[in-house]
């Protein structure tokens, strides 16, 4: 790590090679009250991961994505609060970690709209949130995108944004965020490859999910959610809060001394995510010896109630003083400008944004014209027997297309300018282990390169190689 000013500064792996220290962050949209699963999924694991050795742990209140959701101010504001303070009372120590709020952190949306403009719309088209809009639209027969916001549309680009902004390295989410991550270092390779010159500009972020606790179910057995009414409070309401929500698991109808099954059980599932490994085999054995329901919901509650006593006395202090809440984000914010101010300041400058009285050059002379990035390009050949093929080459020469054979060699002309110029006629499926690319539901060519992602890159490929 570096030291400026006596503040511990980060060095990005992509500019520094020498650096131990790992970057995780994480985030939770401040809306709705924090529930267990909130806890589970989110705030623990990226608690515990802040502690170990050469961790660099940023959390943030992610309140531009609760615009997306939620439209009452009142509500935005009240849960801030409460979602502050429920991290700090679930441990967050503010000493060793990053905690600011998104929205006090202004190069974060300058950062989304650079992103923005190397983001195709078709990946923006597969998210999953803005797919399942659509779906629900279609099933109730209204227009596709009716009640559609951009918010909601471009929310993968503005996550990307919170994470690309400082480089993280692990970024602990539920499995229903998975896309999202891959998203992100989608974009990222993308303005790598367009504006890194040869350098990384941004890490690639790696996607952290405990499997036992990706995703909790909640009281019907349903993943846990407050769109589904199914949550259990974690710290609203006190211990009869709790209490009431433990004893609504809805379970089967197997009477006390009766066998149970706790692999069908989510009281169970909900019961090992808490428990340690002895006290979840203890759990699971008197379940199959017959535990009566009404004592296996009293001791998960038990289990709970010792966990979180001590952080509900906690969350309930911080709550009665918000101001001191309030200094905590903006000392956070501060810490956290000093490395996305002269991290925006690089990525401004990379994409031309730079200041006229330093950055105005005379034209390139060749050598200068030599180290700029080149665009893709199609290569006709012929074969060992004597069939024509074409090859698309990557501006740094790797093969990314094979073609099939070309009886005529001006039949690859017109593909290939096709392929350029129709992209909606163009089509790429992964099949028996290799990237297909069709033209008008004809096999063309396959892709060289079998890592997911590729049919994205082909497409931006396609793209630059149009605009070139």
């Amino acid at each position: 790590m570096l030291r400026l000013d006596g503040v511990a500064r980060f060095r990005p792996a992509s500019l520094f090679t020498d650096t131990m220290t790992t970057r995780v962050l994480t985030g939770i949209t401040t809306t709705g009250i924090p529930h267990l699963g909130n806890y589970a999924g989110a705030i623990r694991p990226a608690i515990n991961a802040s502690t170990e050795p050469d961790v660099d742990a940023y959390f943030f209140l992610a309140d531009f994505h609760a615009l997306i959701k939620c439209d009452d101010p009142e509500r935005i504001a009240r849960s801030r609060l409460e979602i502050a303070a429920t991290w700090l009372a679930a441990g967050l120590d503010t000493e060793r970690v990053t905690f600011y709020r998104q929205s006090d952190i202004p190069e974060i949306p300058e950062l989304s709209w650079l992103l923005t403009c190397v983001t195709s719309k078709g990946l923006m088209n597969r998210a999953h949130a803005y797919k399942a809009a659509v779906d629900q639209n279609l099933a109730r027969e209204a227009e596709a995108d009716d009640g559609i916001t951009m918010g909601l549309f471009s929310y993968p680009v503005l996550m990307a944004a919170d994470i690309l902004m400082f480089n993280a390295h692990r970024v602990p989410v539920g499995r229903d965020q998975i896309q999202h991550l891959e998203m992100a270092r989608d974009i990222a390779q993308r303005f790598n490859h367009l504006y890194g010159q040869g350098k990384d500009l941004f890490v690639l972020p790696s996607v952290e999910i405990a499997e036992e606790v990706a995703t909790l179910p909640g009281l019907d057995g349903r993943k846990m959610s407050k769109s589904y009414d199914n949550t259990i409070p974690l710290f609203a309401g006190g211990a009869r809060a709790l209490q009431d929500a433990v004893m609504r698991i809805v379970t089967d109808s197997r009477e006390p001394g009766e066998a149970k099954d706790p692999d069908a059980s989510h009281l169970f599932t909900l019961y090992r995510a808490f428990g340690s490994a002895e006290e979840t085999a203890v759990f699971r054995q008197q379940l199959l010896d017959g535990m009566g329901w009404g004592d296996a919901k009293k001791a998960f509650l038990a289990l709970l109630e010792r966990m979180l006593a001590p952080m509900r006395e906690r969350y309930e202090s911080l709550i009665a003083r918000p101001d001191d809440i309030e200094d905590i984000l903006l000392a956070g914010a501060r810490k956290a400008r000093q490395e996305s101010i002269p991290a925006l300041e690089t990525l401004r400058a990379a994409v031309g944004l730079r200041s006229l009285k330093t950055s105005v050059a005379p034209a390139a002379n060749k050598e200068e014209s030599a180290a700029l990035p080149k665009p893709p390009r199609f290569v006709s050949f012929r074969d060992d027997d004597g069939a024509f093929r074409f090859r698309l080459l990557s501006g740094n020469g790797d093969e990314l297309l094979l073609s099939r054979v070309f009886a005529n060699p001006k039949d690859i002309g017109a593909v290939t300018r096709r392929l350029v110029a129709e992209p909606d006629s163009v089509s790429i499926a992964f099949a028996d282990g290799a990237w297909v690319v069709s033209l008008d539901g004809a096999a063309l060519a396959t892709g060289s390169q079998d890592v997911a992602g590729f049919d994205e890159r082909l497409r931006w490929e396609l793209e630059v190689l149009k605009q070139a």
